[in-house]
């Protein structure tokens, strides 16, 4: 198995500040938007980009929250060992406001499609946006893009893209790592 680096931490942390600055061109002060993270990976790049938001962009009344979507995975009960759910925390309304999903790898879709059927039980939104840290634009298997990336990686089904946060591995580092 070998892995190659495909964004440093340096290299992250310009991603992280562009997609806060797309976001801002797009959401304005995020009166009528949302941040989502999809649990549980996408928490990591969300508490970060609301971070930088309220920080560094002094974004006031930032909402964000984080979906678990284990349950309304289509490959629910498949695997051989039980699935452990995360937690879900949206303590607002998302009814007739503007969402933005957040995940760090795309790779097929699916998830997006479970936190589409998720995101239902708390209202229904406006509007739905995708933010992704890295896209494996090759590997969809359901018609799903994002709208905002940091990285689209070609990557083949025998490798995969791992993202490392420094809150929970140690250091902001995006892999390629070839099985």
């Amino acid at each position: 198995m070998s892995q190659k680096v495909l964004l440093n931490a340096k290299e992250v942390n310009i991603i992280l500040h562009r997609l806060a600055c797309q976001l801002i061109e797009n959401h304005n002060d995020f009166s009528e938007t949302v941040l989502i993270g999809l649990q549980p990976r996408g928490k990591y790049l969300a508490d970060r980009l609301a971070k930088i938001l309220q920080d560094d962009y002094k974004i006031k009344n930032l909402k964000k929250g984080d979906l678990d979507i284990t349950f309304f995975r289509d490959d629910f009960r498949r695997g051989d060992k039980p699935l452990e759910a995360n937690t879900t925390e949206i303590d607002f309304i998302v009814e007739d406001k503007n969402v933005v999903f957040i995940d760090d790898v795309l790779y097929t879709g699916r998830s997006i499609r479970a936190a589409l059927t998720a995101i239902q039980s708390f209202g229904r939104p406006n509007n739905i946006e995708l933010l992704t840290l890295i896209d494996r634009r090759f590997s969809r298997h359901l018609p799903i893009q994002p709208n905002y990336r940091g990285r689209q990686v070609d990557a083949i089904n025998g490798e995969k893209v791992k993202v490392n946060w420094v809150e929970n591995e140690g250091e902001d580092t995006v892999y390629l790592i070839n099985k």
